[in-house]
């Protein structure tokens, strides 16, 4: 190559017809920008370029309309991963790890399905949802992504609930329960994506998902006191190892499973609300501050991951599907309300959200965008495809 140290190739504006496959031979190409000019197609090469990280295509006439689409809202390695599939036609494409991970949802969901296919039938006419379009919604929710989150966990896909039911009987504890197993199962231990939900009434938008030092990151974990992140960390590797010690084996519970998944990261990914407070510090813990209790009648969910879009996207809509089932057990179960003791839940980093209306109303799930620092979509959810991995068990009224 006649330029193997060139990392960044601003050709913006310039009336640029073509985009050659000799773009692969840049072996140290970062950034790409060829926006507003005149290309038609782009090269299925540039996914073999091997240390793209950031590319814009916008304001160029694509005959793949499909792909257009894409380069006006999704991540570079999506656009990187549908022309290596082939383009047009083709779909996105999906590593092999991806795959795997596809298959496993897909079997996980099938196995929450029910015995039976009149089973499923039935309960569909019970599990209602109602999308409320950002449209229809006077005050939407926004999040707005910074731009150093996108080489720390650049995916997040969030939503509002209405209508949950926490109060009677075990449905908090279950509730909690339920998200456990989600981290453990779909979530594949927090190292595929991770969920956090929040009492949206102590939410305080708009809210930023940002990154932060570990020696300036500050929350106040779930059960604890306002504390550093790197302060936490160490707090909770202490805790691991005394954990070890009394129980005399290597397997240690709670947050300290994930305290590995931070190793190596300069910065620590967090959601901050209008206050400046940290809400939410995937994939570790939650605020107290936004902790749902017996009495939260109304959610916001996040879910965030470092692999890809589609995998927050499908944490969602199972997240969502388990909060309807367990809306229907407690209204089925006529359960008494509990104690006041069960009002301060210890979740995770996320929660499972459960409960439902009187005379079976449907939940209502209100869109959310997900924007950049100048206000371009990057995520809408549920868009129109979302919530379709569990549609054979979830009537969603759009």
């Amino acid at each position: 190559a006649p330029f193997p140290l060139l990392s960044r190739l601003d050709a913006a504006d310039n009336e640029v017809e073509e985009l050659g496959a000799d773009i692969a031979a840049l072996p140290a190409l970062k950034s790409l920008d060829v926006a507003n000019n005149q290309l038609r197609e782009l090269p299925p090469a540039l996914a073999d370029c091997p240390r793209l990280k950031e590319a814009n295509f916008r304001g160029n006439q694509l005959r793949d309309k499909r792909l257009e689409k894409m380069v006006n809202g999704c991540q570079t390695k999506a656009i990187l991963e549908y022309l290596r599939a082939g383009g047009r036609g083709k779909g996105k494409a999906e590593s092999a790890r991806e795959e795997v991970r596809k298959k496993k949802r897909e079997k996980q969901q099938k196995k929450d399905s029910g015995d039976g296919e009149q089973d499923e039938v039935e309960e569909a006419s019970r599990l209602l949802v109602k999308v409320l379009h950002v449209s229809e919604n006077p005050t939407p929710l926004v999040v707005k992504v910074s731009l150093g989150i996108k080489d720390v966990r650049p995916f997040i896909v969030c939503c509002v609930l209405k209508g949950v039911n926490l109060k009677p009987g075990n449905a908090l504890k279950r509730f909690l329960s339920m998200q456990t197993k989600l981290h453990e199962d779909i979530c594949e231990r927090r190292t595929a994506a991770t969920i956090a939900t929040h009492d949206l009434k102590l939410v305080k938008a708009p809210l930023t998902y940002d990154v932060q030092p570990p020696d300036e990151l500050k929350i106040m974990p779930l059960g604890r006191k306002e504390i550093k992140a790197k302060d936490l960390l160490r707090q909770l590797h202490l805790e691991a190892e005394e954990q070890r010690k009394q129980k005399k084996r290597q397997n240690v519970s709670g947050l300290h499973k994930y305290l590995q998944l931070l190793d190596g990261k300069d910065n620590y990914p967090c959601l901050v609300d209008a206050e400046s407070a940290v809400i939410s510090f995937p994939p570790i813990t939650n605020s107290e501050k936004t902790k749902i209790r017996k009495d939260t009648r109304d959610l916001f969910l996040e879910v965030t991951s470092d692999t890809s879009l589609q995998i927050c996207k499908d944490v969602m809509d199972t997240l969502i599907l388990k909060i309807a089932e367990l809306n229907r057990f407690t209204l089925e179960n006529k359960e008494d309300l509990g104690s006041d003791t069960e009002s301060d839940a210890l979740c995770g980093p996320g929660s499972l959200d459960s409960g439902q209306q009187p005379g079976n109303l449907p939940l209502v799930v209100e869109q959310v965008r997900v924007v950049d620092t100048d206000g371009n979509l990057k995520v809408l959810y549920p868009s129109k495809t979302d919530l379709a991995t569990v549609s054979s068990l979830l009537t969603v009224i759009r």
